[in-house]
């Protein structure tokens, strides 16, 4: 019994020196250790340094409006001691039906989680974050489109980087869609077809619609019927209380 015990003890120890227990082979290949002396190198380093001029394969070089979203920044300093950014205010890509459809795939699948189908703010996961809800998107209609560029790759507060998971190509298209998103939100009427227009006004709606270009909206409280409607029913008069008999 000691000598199967014995055996068995052996054993686990031998398993546990290797950090592969699947290929222990693969553990004793040789190889070099990083800030370890190495015997290859004839300068004795096993890190190295890349060599002079190289660049990672893929890697976008002279192009800061397209791989960073903004320009030279020539801006004051700010406290934290980085100059104010130059945004590129126009996407530095080419726009297209299969570019908008991309970038929504993605928000869906990445941003709506947390700021909503509609770029409102609205969603589930929002409503449960009580320290800092993800804003509404529409507030910041005003800022280039560098500046979502710079925020979907580097993360702003508690909002984390993206960079790993969506590509340059892929943040572009979404910042696309949010382009799309903040229009379609906060669309002017006079920029809807005639027809659409005509659709959209017909439609009962439980505020008062915007006025068309050129025409007067009606007074706070006033029932604007629309064309060819039949006049507003007025309100009926208030129906005195009814007093109950006690006893």
């Amino acid at each position: 019994m000691r000598a199967l015990a014995f055996v068995t003890l052996l054993s686990t120890v031998a398993l546990g020196c290797d950090e592969n227990i699947l290929d222990p082979m693969a553990d004793r290949q040789p190889r070099a250790h990083a800030y370890k002396e190495s015997v290859f190198f004839s300068d004795g380093l096993s890190m190295h340094a890349s060599p002079e001029g190289t660049v990672p394969r893929g890697r976008i070089t002279h192009n800061p409006a397209l791989t960073l979203g903004r320009t030279a920044d020539t801006g004051p300093v700010q406290l934290d001691g980085d100059r104010t950014a130059n945004y590129v205010a126009a996407i530095p890509v080419t726009l297209t039906p299969q570019l908008l459809a991309l970038g929504r795939k993605r928000f869906d699948i990445l941003c709506a989680t947390c700021h909503g189908p509609a770029g409102d703010g609205d969603s589930i996961v929002a409503r449960q974050m009580a320290l800092r809800p993800p804003p509404t998107l529409h507030k910041y209609r005003d800022r280039p489109a560098g500046y979502f560029y710079e925020v979907i790759t580097k993360g702003f507060g508690l909002m984390a980087s993206y960079a790993a998971e969506l590509s340059i190509e892929e943040r572009w298209a979404v910042v696309a869609y949010i382009r799309a998103l903040q229009l379609s939100q906060n669309v002017r009427v006079d920029r809807i077809p005639a027809d659409e227009r005509t659709r959209l006004l017909a439609e009962p709606s439980s505020g008062t619609p915007a006025p068309l270009p050129g025409t007067v909206a009606p007074p706070a409280g006033a029932h604007a019927p629309s064309s060819g409607a039949a006049p507003a029913t007025p309100p009926a008069a208030p129906v005195p209380p009814v007093h109950k008999e006690t006893r």
